[in-house]
């Protein structure tokens, strides 16, 4: 069994000072194997996830409960027009994934190498949809390179020295990482966040007005850019759940722990949701069932030590692996 250091307290909910409090409820925690770095991922209707791993471009289908392998896979590499490699396919850096039924939504960081040095291959935007017999997923049109151009070009992102952070890595200062995106509530547009940069020490985000026409070549038309308080943290994901949106916030260079918060879509402060510690757990990503009363986030265990190497370096598939916790959120104020 892979073990964890991974720490929760409970939720505790206010009581008169003569009841006890709670016991802490210990975190349910999943192992899901042949794969490290968790990155966005997509719900289905069976208690299963479809997710992405930004170290290549690969898609897993994961059972949310039992964990372990992937119940099915598909390599995308292809369908991305990504040119050939000497062993496989550059990678994408798939980071963050949502769903507008019946298609599916995938974006990478749009950023820059670890280095420094510019990839094209980290500019895609793309759509899926599962095949007619449900065992793989076939493109939607052709991924979408010229987000990044559109971004640069929007007004309203402006203020916000965009086109200085593409020229910077992800992880420096003032450098450019997209790693959030889910549906908003009217099931047309995108919600697009912003790991990196963050203008006056928020987290920046900016609406997608028509997703469903990227893959058909068509620009992408920007809505309103805001500005959302996570205390100094950039966001590492997003989901729309039951109502209100929930929010991954962590470090730009992934040093420091990650904290939770939800959103109703108003205020320029989303909420810190209290008594969760994601001490020793990296999330980068969310699978939220609406029929379910717990939420799975997923860690990105890359860096992850197992058998003192690196989870992303180990060479045999079957030794990688990453955590999901299933987290019960307090209820809606």
């Amino acid at each position: 069994m892979f073990m964890t250091p991974f720490v929760m307290s409970a939720v505790l909910s206010a009581s008169p000072a003569t009841q006890k409090p709670k016991a802490p409820i210990p975190p349910r925690v999943v192992t899901f194997e042949g794969a490290c770095d968790a990155s966005g991922a997509v719900v289905r209707g069976d208690g299963s996830f479809t997710v992405a791993d930004d170290e290549d471009n690969v898609i897993r289908v994961y059972d949310g409960k039992t964990g372990g392998r992937p119940v099915s896979t598909v390599d995308l590499s292809a369908g991305l027009e990504l040119p050939a490699g000497k062993k496989k396919a550059p990678e994408a850096d798939i980071e963050a994934a949502t769903e507008l039924p019946p298609l599916s939504f995938w974006l990478s960081s749009h950023g820059r190498k670890s280095s420094g040095k510019l990839d094209a291959n980290r500019f895609r935007f793309f759509a899926t949809r599962a095949s007619e017999d449900g065992k793989t997923l076939v493109f939607e049109g052709k991924p979408y390179t010229r987000l990044l151009e559109d971004l640069l070009a929007a007004p309203q992102l402006a203020p916000f020295g965009l086109a200085s952070a593409s020229t910077r890595a992800p992880k420096e200062e003032g450098g450019l990482n997209i790693e959030g995106m889910t549906a908003m509530a009217d099931g047309k547009t995108l919600l697009i966040g912003f790991r990196n940069p963050l203008p006056q020490g928020k987290a920046l985000t900016v609406e997608l007005l028509n997703p469903t026409e990227l893959p058909q070549g068509k620009s992408a038309r920007l809505g309103a850019a805001r500005l959302l308080d996570l205390g100094g943290l950039g966001i590492r994901a997003i989901s729309r759940w039951r109502g209100r949106y929930l929010f991954i916030g962590g470090p730009i260079a992934g040093e420091g722990t990650s904290r939770l918060f939800t959103w109703e879509g108003k205020a320029e402060q989303p909420s810190v949701v209290d008594g969760i510690d994601l001490t020793g757990f990296n999330p980068e990503a969310f699978a939220t069932f609406e029929d379910k009363e717990e939420i799975l986030l997923l860690s990105d265990d890359g860096s992850r030590l197992i058998d003192g190497v690196e989870c992303k370096r180990l060479q045999e598939p079957s030794k990688k692996r990453f955590r999901g916790v299933w987290v019960r959120l307090p209820a809606k104020p």
